[in-house]
Protein backbone atom coordinates (compact mmCIF):
# COMPACT_ATOMS: atom_id res chain seq x y z
CA UNK A 1 0.00 0.00 0.00
CA UNK A 2 1.06 3.53 -0.68
CA UNK A 3 1.58 5.79 2.33
CA UNK A 4 -0.99 8.55 2.81
CA UNK A 5 0.35 11.67 1.09
CA UNK A 6 1.06 14.71 3.22
CA UNK A 7 -0.70 17.81 1.89
CA UNK A 8 1.79 20.37 0.61
CA UNK A 9 1.33 24.15 0.38
CA UNK A 10 -0.18 23.75 -3.11
CA UNK A 11 -2.77 21.29 -1.77
CA UNK A 12 -3.52 23.75 1.02
CA UNK A 13 -4.03 26.52 -1.57
CA UNK A 14 -6.69 24.41 -3.28
CA UNK A 15 -8.68 24.31 -0.02
CA UNK A 16 -9.53 28.01 -0.62
CA UNK A 17 -11.95 26.75 -3.26
CA UNK A 18 -13.89 24.52 -0.85
CA UNK A 19 -17.39 25.71 -0.04
CA UNK A 20 -20.70 26.77 -1.54
CA UNK A 21 -20.58 29.39 -4.30
CA UNK A 22 -22.89 31.29 -6.63
CA UNK A 23 -21.70 32.40 -10.03
CA UNK A 24 -22.67 34.84 -12.75
CA UNK A 25 -21.36 35.63 -16.19
CA UNK A 26 -22.53 37.39 -19.31
CA UNK A 27 -22.77 35.73 -22.69
CA UNK A 28 -22.97 37.70 -25.92
CA UNK A 29 -26.46 38.23 -27.27
CA UNK A 30 -27.42 36.61 -30.55
CA UNK A 31 -28.49 38.58 -33.63
CA UNK A 32 -27.76 41.99 -32.10
CA UNK A 33 -29.49 41.24 -28.81
CA UNK A 34 -27.96 42.58 -25.57
CA UNK A 35 -25.73 40.26 -23.49
CA UNK A 36 -27.52 37.76 -21.26
CA UNK A 37 -26.58 37.01 -17.65
CA UNK A 38 -26.18 33.34 -16.81
CA UNK A 39 -26.20 32.27 -13.16
CA UNK A 40 -25.67 29.11 -11.17
CA UNK A 41 -24.15 27.48 -8.14
CA UNK A 42 -21.05 25.44 -7.42
CA UNK A 43 -20.37 23.13 -4.51
CA UNK A 44 -16.67 22.37 -3.94
CA UNK A 45 -15.45 19.73 -1.52
CA UNK A 46 -12.08 18.48 -0.43
CA UNK A 47 -11.00 14.92 -1.08
CA UNK A 48 -8.58 14.11 1.74
CA UNK A 49 -6.96 17.55 1.67
CA UNK A 50 -5.22 16.51 -1.58
CA UNK A 51 -7.85 17.12 -4.27
CA UNK A 52 -10.83 19.40 -4.67
CA UNK A 53 -13.91 18.41 -6.62
CA UNK A 54 -16.54 20.91 -7.69
CA UNK A 55 -20.00 20.40 -9.12
CA UNK A 56 -21.60 23.35 -10.83
CA UNK A 57 -25.24 23.71 -11.81
CA UNK A 58 -26.70 26.44 -13.94
CA UNK A 59 -28.12 27.13 -17.33
CA UNK A 60 -26.87 27.52 -20.86
CA UNK A 61 -27.49 30.78 -22.74
CA UNK A 62 -30.54 29.18 -24.39
CA UNK A 63 -32.00 28.29 -20.98
CA UNK A 64 -31.13 24.57 -21.01
CA UNK A 65 -29.84 23.18 -17.70
CA UNK A 66 -26.10 22.55 -17.39
CA UNK A 67 -24.01 20.52 -14.96
CA UNK A 68 -20.23 20.75 -14.75
CA UNK A 69 -17.64 18.76 -12.77
CA UNK A 70 -14.08 19.90 -12.07
CA UNK A 71 -11.26 18.16 -10.21
CA UNK A 72 -7.98 19.82 -9.32
CA UNK A 73 -4.98 18.47 -7.46
CA UNK A 74 -1.24 18.95 -7.27
CA UNK A 75 1.36 16.38 -8.33
CA UNK A 76 4.45 16.78 -6.13
CA UNK A 77 6.59 14.73 -8.54
CA UNK A 78 5.97 17.00 -11.55
CA UNK A 79 5.42 20.13 -9.40
CA UNK A 80 2.32 20.87 -11.51
CA UNK A 81 -1.37 21.26 -10.83
CA UNK A 82 -3.47 18.61 -12.59
CA UNK A 83 -7.17 18.11 -13.09
CA UNK A 84 -10.17 17.50 -15.31
CA UNK A 85 -13.34 19.28 -16.39
CA UNK A 86 -16.51 17.86 -17.96
CA UNK A 87 -19.86 19.43 -18.70
CA UNK A 88 -23.28 18.15 -19.69
CA UNK A 89 -23.17 20.38 -22.79
CA UNK A 90 -20.28 18.54 -24.50
CA UNK A 91 -18.61 15.16 -24.88
CA UNK A 92 -15.01 16.33 -24.34
CA UNK A 93 -13.07 15.38 -21.19
CA UNK A 94 -10.72 18.32 -20.62
CA UNK A 95 -7.43 17.38 -18.92
CA UNK A 96 -5.62 20.16 -17.08
CA UNK A 97 -1.94 20.89 -16.49
CA UNK A 98 -1.09 24.10 -14.66
CA UNK A 99 0.76 26.30 -12.22
CA UNK A 100 0.27 28.89 -9.51
CA UNK A 101 1.72 32.35 -10.15
CA UNK A 102 4.25 34.06 -7.89
CA UNK A 103 1.55 36.10 -6.11
CA UNK A 104 -0.16 32.91 -4.94
CA UNK A 105 -3.53 34.22 -6.19
CA UNK A 106 -3.74 33.02 -9.79
CA UNK A 107 -3.95 29.38 -10.88
CA UNK A 108 -3.54 28.82 -14.63
CA UNK A 109 -4.76 25.51 -16.06
CA UNK A 110 -4.00 24.60 -19.66
CA UNK A 111 -5.74 22.07 -21.87
CA UNK A 112 -6.26 21.24 -25.51
CA UNK A 113 -9.57 20.58 -27.18
CA UNK A 114 -11.86 21.10 -30.14
CA UNK A 115 -11.50 24.41 -31.97
CA UNK A 116 -14.51 26.72 -31.60
CA UNK A 117 -14.83 26.94 -35.38
CA UNK A 118 -16.16 23.39 -35.42
CA UNK A 119 -13.72 22.38 -38.17
CA UNK A 120 -13.44 18.60 -38.14
CA UNK A 121 -10.34 17.45 -36.25
CA UNK A 122 -9.01 20.96 -35.59
CA UNK A 123 -7.89 21.65 -32.01
CA UNK A 124 -6.85 24.71 -30.03
CA UNK A 125 -5.00 25.36 -26.80
CA UNK A 126 -7.03 26.71 -23.89
CA UNK A 127 -6.24 28.37 -20.56
CA UNK A 128 -8.68 28.45 -17.68
CA UNK A 129 -7.53 30.90 -15.03
CA UNK A 130 -8.75 31.02 -11.43
CA UNK A 131 -7.96 34.36 -9.80
CA UNK A 132 -8.63 34.48 -6.05
CA UNK A 133 -9.65 38.11 -5.50
CA UNK A 134 -10.48 37.39 -1.82
CA UNK A 135 -11.55 34.46 0.34
CA UNK A 136 -15.13 35.03 -0.85
CA UNK A 137 -14.65 36.13 -4.48
CA UNK A 138 -12.88 34.45 -7.36
CA UNK A 139 -12.88 35.09 -11.07
CA UNK A 140 -12.68 32.29 -13.63
CA UNK A 141 -11.66 33.24 -17.16
CA UNK A 142 -11.58 31.06 -20.26
CA UNK A 143 -8.97 31.84 -22.91
CA UNK A 144 -8.13 30.34 -26.29
CA UNK A 145 -4.87 30.68 -28.19
CA UNK A 146 -5.33 32.17 -31.65
CA UNK A 147 -3.42 31.17 -34.73
CA UNK A 148 -1.23 34.25 -34.12
CA UNK A 149 -0.16 32.74 -30.76
CA UNK A 150 -2.00 35.37 -28.71
CA UNK A 151 -4.39 34.41 -25.91
CA UNK A 152 -7.96 35.67 -26.33
CA UNK A 153 -10.43 35.72 -23.44
CA UNK A 154 -13.87 34.38 -24.35
CA UNK A 155 -15.46 34.01 -20.92
CA UNK A 156 -15.36 35.61 -17.46
CA UNK A 157 -17.30 34.19 -14.54
CA UNK A 158 -17.51 35.72 -11.06
CA UNK A 159 -17.94 33.37 -8.11
CA UNK A 160 -19.08 34.59 -4.69
CA UNK A 161 -19.08 32.46 -1.57
CA UNK A 162 -22.56 31.89 -0.16
CA UNK A 163 -23.00 33.47 3.28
Amino acid sequence: MMPKPEPQKEHQWLQKLVGEWTYEHEVPGEDGQPPKKVTGTESVRSLGGIWVQGEGRGEMPGGEPATMLITIGFDPQTKRFVGTWVGSMMTKLWVYDGWLDETGNVLTLESEGPDFSGAEGKTSKYRDIINMKSDDHRVFTGNVQGEDGKWNQFMETHYHRKK
